[in-house]
């Protein structure tokens, strides 16, 4: 068995070097282990293994999802919610820098994705944090570090694709990231307060907001509020599916696009062309971690990997610890998605035979790959904050380690009280 793995690490890591896209690396993989080492009607095999993963019902929240924040990241959502969280942030130590922060949970809410919070949040924040003189390396630490929120707040891309794969609800997914998603963003606004202690760089002078500045800031976080709140009654009220859930964001996302002014033909071709572009890309990685699952299942590694885990007698928090170990270091050389869906037909059998929960797994998992999102140098959110801001990529890193510290503290808080992320999906 141990050749059989070490062939197909080999074969994997060749055809990337080799400059093969990800997914296409995966079904190469998948068909030259079944070719060499099973006598199977391997076509066959990649046909159906295609087939089921493309017509899952599950993943049609996926490009609605998509849809929903890139019609969003054309309207001036991000100027007003800064705009309107401004006068609400004041009393804080750090003040406007806790913009960042709050904005990009805000906006995971309805986005699903880290790279979009810190490319429409960052653009706004950024540059206004700038005239008013807050310090620059919190400002884009924070918004390096905020902006991977978007993965653990619903609706979260990883997480629809993880349930899928492991066959676990998306719903109590998403219900099971609200608590440790929270934890996450108050950590961040901890970690800035301390920094802005240590450092100082709160700005020149305070702003001062009349009540008339706080209520004119209602209305103008009125329309990602509304949307924020329809999705969470439609999804934890019962009322819709995730898919379902997706086409009312996306409708709600035309309408606040349309109220806005914003709603036009190239607006809307763009958002459309950049839908199917983000879409097909994550399809063809899905469905080539589906096959590659499939041919791990036929050559028997997922099975020997559990035997190896028992006969080694490791304890359930020593295993937990190895498979984060092995997270860390595939993050500087894998972008997130990626990882989950290479090493899951692995390592959730090994997981759920030590006697972790899969649905804990399943935030662990998100956890770690927002780690890999500023782990360089592959870390994906470190470019974009980068091409928002200007700065070179090794003030970014530096710049982000204090956040990176908050995401290690909050695995640590998951794996010693499980209980942050069953609580809620239990009790719902």
């Amino acid at each position: 068995m141990s050749i059989v793995i070490t062939t197909l690490v080999a074969v994997f890591f060749l055809l990337l070097a080799s400059g093969i896209w990800i997914g296409v690396s995966m079904i190469a993989t998948g068909v030259i282990g079944l070719e060499l080492f099973r006598s199977l009607p391997v076509d066959k095999v990649l046909a159906q293994s295609l087939f089921n993963i493309i017509s899952s019902t599950e993943l049609l929240a996926l490009p609605l999802f998509i849809l929903m924040a890139e019609l969003l990241f054309r309207t001036r959502i991000s100027e007003n919610m800064f705009n309107g969280l401004a006068p609400w942030t004041s009393w804080l130590p750090g003040r406007l820098l806790h913009v960042n922060i709050i904005g990009s949970t805000l906006f995971a809410a309805v986005s699903g994705s880290s790279a979009a919070t810190a490319a429409t949040v960052g653009r706004i924040t950024l540059s206004e944090l700038e005239k008013r003189n807050y310090d620059r390396s919190i400002a884009i630490g924070s918004l390096a570090g905020a902006s991977t929120i978007g993965f653990l707040i619903p609706p979260s891309l990883p997480m629809i694709i993880y349930g899928v794969l492991a066959e676990v609800s998306i719903l109590k997914l998403f219900i099971a990231g609200i608590l440790p998603g929270l934890l996450l963003a108050l950590g961040f606004s901890l970690m800035t307060i301390v920094l802005v202690r240590l450092r100082g760089g709160e700005g020149a002078e305070r702003e001062h907001y009349s009540v008339r500045d706080r209520i004119d800031s209602i209305r103008k976080l009125g329309p990602v509020t509304g949307l924020i709140l329809v999705l969470i009654v439609a999804l934890y009220g019962g009322f819709a599916s995730p898919t379902e859930a997706a086409a009312v964001g996306v409708a709600g996302a035309l309408i606040i696009a349309l109220i806005s002014g914003d709603l036009s033909l190239s607006a809307l071709k763009d958002a459309g062309s950049s839908t199917i572009r983000t879409s097909s890309m994550l399809a063809l990685i899905t469905s080539g971690g589906a096959f590659l699952s499939v041919t791990f299942n036929y050559l028997g590694i997922p099975v020997y990997v559990v035997g190896l885990v028992n006969s080694a007698d490791l304890s359930p928090l020593a295993i937990i610890l190895m498979f984060l170990a092995v997270y860390l270091v595939l993050g500087a050389v894998l972008d997130g998605m990626s990882m989950i869906i290479v090493t899951l037909p692995v390592t959730l059998p090994a997981v759920v035979a030590a006697g972790w929960s899969p649905l804990w797994f399943g935030i662990f998992l998100v956890v770690t790959i927002e780690m890999a999102q500023l782990t360089p140098p592959v870390g994906f959110n470190l470019f974009v904050v980068q091409g928002v801001s200007g700065e070179p990529l090794t003030k970014i890193i530096r710049a982000a380690a204090p956040y990176f510290a908050v995401l290690v503290a909050l695995v640590a808080l998951l794996i010693a009280f499980p209980d942050l992320v069953l609580w809620l999906p239990n009790h719902m």
